[in-house]
This record gives C-alpha cells, sequence and structure tokens, in this order.
C-alpha cells in the first residue's frame, strides 16, 4: 500500500524527540470510527531478537477474524532501546512490510502506544501519519497517565488522564486479567477504538488481530 513519508529514519534520539513534537500536532484523535462500516482489520507488531527487528501485519475479516494477509519484514534494529521513543525502533520495519501490502485495511491496531504518550504520539500515532488510515494504539503497560481504580469484569474501563488531559483509557478486556492501555493513533477517538478493541478481544486478553500478528513476528526464521 502507498505511504506518506514523512522524514528519514536516521536520526538521534535528540533529533527524534523533536520530530515527536513537531508531528504530534497533526494527530486527529478525536474522530469517531464508523464501526459498522469496518470490514478489514490489521494487527501490528514487531518482534527484537539479537540486534533484529522483525515486523508483522496480519489483516483479518472483522468480525469473525479470518486471515486475508499477511506480510512480514526482517533488518538490523536500528535504533536503541529508548523509552517514548518506540517508533525509531520499531518504524523503518514496518515501513518495509507496509510496503509489501496489498489489502487495505480500515483500521490497523497496533502493539503499542497511540496518544497514551508523554509528547502524545506513540508508535500507532506516528505511523498513522504514515498510512493516513485509521490506527488505534493497544499497550500492553502503562507509559504514562493515572486512573481510577477498574473493576475485575471483562468491559470495564476507565479514562486514562495525563497532566489532566485524558489521553486514552485502561480497559480490561478478560475478567480477572491485566488490563490494556488503549487510545487513538489518528484519525479516531477514543470511545470507538475501546469500542473495536473489546469486539475484537472475544476470548483472549488481546485482541485478536494483534495476537495473530505478534505470533507471526516472533516466528523468526
Amino acid at each position: 500500500m502507498d505511504l506518506v513519508r514523512r522524514h528519514a529514519w536516521d536520526v538521534t534520539p535528540k533529533e527524534a524527540i523533536a520530530l515527536q513534537r513537531d508531528l504530534a500536532a497533526e494527530i486527529v484523535a478525536d474522530r469517531p470510527l464508523t464501526l459498522d462500516a469496518v470490514r478489514l482489520v490489521a494487527g501490528v507488531d514487531v518482534s527484537v531478537k539479537n540486534d533484529r527487528s522483525h515486523a508483522a501485519i496480519v489483516v483479518a475479516t472483522y468480525p469473525d477474524f479470518r486471515v486475508v494477509e499477511t506480510v512480514t519484514a526482517l533488518m538490523p534494529t536500528p535504533f536503541p532501546y529508548v523509552p517514548g521513543l518506540l517508533s525509531f525502533r520499531e518504524g523503518p520495519v514496518l515501513e518495509e512490510a507496509f510496503g509489501r501490502l496489498e489489502a487495505e485495511p480500515d483500521v490497523f491496531l497496533f502493539d503499542g502506544m497511540g496518544t497514551a504518550h508523554p509528547r502524545r504520539i506513540g508508535i500507532a500515532s506516528h505511523m498513522g501519519l504514515w498510512l493516513q488510515r485509521p490506527t488505534i494504539g493497544v499497550g500492553k503497560t502503562r507509559l504514562c497517565g493515572r486512573n481510577a481504580p477498574l473493576s475485575e469484569e471483562k468491559g470495564a474501563h476507565q479514562p486514562l488522564v495525563d497532566k489532566g488531559e485524558t489521553i486514552g483509557a485502561v480497559v480490561r478486556t478478560r475478567t480477572g486479567k491485566h488490563p490494556l492501555f488503549i487510545s487513538p493513533g489518528h484519525l479516531a477517538d477514543i470511545p470507538t477504538s475501546v469500542a473495536l478493541v473489546l469486539a475484537c478481544a472475544p476470548k483472549y486478553r488481546l485482541p485478536e488481530p494483534i495476537r495473530l500478528a505478534h505470533k507471526a513476528a516472533g516466528a523468526f526464521s
């Protein structure tokens, strides 16, 4: 699929932070998804092993999650691990994988953050600007923000708030299991992002497209 390439990836951490601050102003995080129109959902994940990054994108039908396309890409990991700068570590290999994608997903679910990020531009938001498609961040651990106590039942959710701003939601996708940190990436909003993630997680803690992508990304040759 076609991408809108916004910048080079060969930057220092300081330059990366400056880029994030510039790009964050372009993120649209208040546009509701038209859930009834969603037909294809893509899960996006990157696995890193021995300084190699393996990206996987799995496109599945919605709401029954039949896989229609899986693409992968493998390259040396180009950027150190720095909290808050994941997109510069995973972006290059994702760009390669997205370029191989033939399907046209309606929404992309990323294993990582959207606006639930100190500078409001996690990997789902950052790559959303390249994709110009709706993206959602699905984080497994908190990067920033606080929330009120969350009940144990599946579907329970509370606003995730940082510095007085609601940046996402803490969502229980399976009763008694650790919650996920859901936020819009780009061209989405919090309520419909939460609704779609819950609909994509009928059985497991992780939404099915991300679970499939995680499995594919972990399959190093």
